[in-house]
């Protein structure tokens, strides 16, 4: 009996706790390059974006058909991504702005696509916060290819400071979206980026917060039976939180002494 209670546990788990930890080992070095762009919401934008073309696909398309959601999901967010790259060449003191105007308009088409549908306001919150404890394991190995090639490209010695840098961006965007929501995908890249800041080794401590925040908001949503999206921002915010904490009182005693 224990071994199938523990067996359940780790098949509902398991796979939600191995996307968030792909999902933070991909996203921490794109959300260190964000905040060095000084481009903080397009993250965001990408991923209502990205979200509205899975919208249009099983809304339109088939929806039972996981690829062409990946591909219509994925042209959604490289559109966007050379979008803003063009307002970055082009008019970068607007780019902001833009950004988050992109933002608004995307979640204002998905809300008007989902007005008479049945399950409309569940699938807007789904998209918004994601059902990470609905993962399953196909899910994960689905995505997994993606997420190993971002790295790769990632860390191969080769010029990402064009458009290659919002192709990447676009791609992680599109599977993670479709795996946490909109909500995880923002706080994946921003807080432990934060939490990383004017660090000597940043890819190590980003990656040293996410991993605390996945492990504590997946553990904290089973046990107190909360969803999980919503409860993972939580966690990102009081793991960057006090990793910031930690390191300025490690800056101060070392001054006073």
């Amino acid at each position: 009996m224990p071994y199938m209670i523990s067996s359940e546990i780790f098949s509902i788990i398991g796979p939600a706790l191995l996307a968030g930890l792909i999902i933070t080992i991909t996203h921490a070095p794109l959300g260190i390059e964000v905040l060095k762009r000084g481009i903080i919401f397009i993250d965001l934008a990408v991923a209502q974006i990205a979200g509205l073309g899975l919208l249009v696909s099983n809304l339109y398309l088939s929806p039972n058909l996981g690829w062409l959601s990946q591909i219509v999901a994925l042209m959604f967010a490289i559109i966007a991504a050379f979008f803003f790259k063009m307002i970055e060449n082009r008019i970068k003191s607007q780019q902001e702005a833009i950004i988050g105007v992109s933002f608004v308009l995307a979640a204002s088409l998905a809300i008007l696509l989902l007005a008479d549908h049945p399950t409309g306001g569940e699938e807007i919150r789904h998209l918004l916060s994601g059902q990470m404890l609905f993962i399953t394991w196909p899910d994960v190995f689905l995505h997994f290819p993606i997420y190993i090639l971002i790295l790769v490209l990632w860390f191969l010695p080769i010029n990402l400071n064009g458009i290659g840098f919002y192709i990447l961006f676009s791609l992680a965007i599109t599977s993670s979206v479709q795996l946490v929501g909109v909500y995880v995908v923002f706080a994946s890249l921003i807080l432990p980026a934060l939490a990383a800041l004017k660090r000597t080794s940043p890819y190590k401590i980003a990656w040293i917060s996410g991993f605390i925040s996945v492990l504590l908001g997946i553990l904290c949503s089973v046990l107190f039976d909360l969803p999980a999206g919503p409860i993972l921002v939580v966690s990102y915010v009081i793991v960057t939180i006090l990793i910031v904490l930690i390191n300025k009182m490690n800056n101060s005693s070392i001054r006073s002494s």
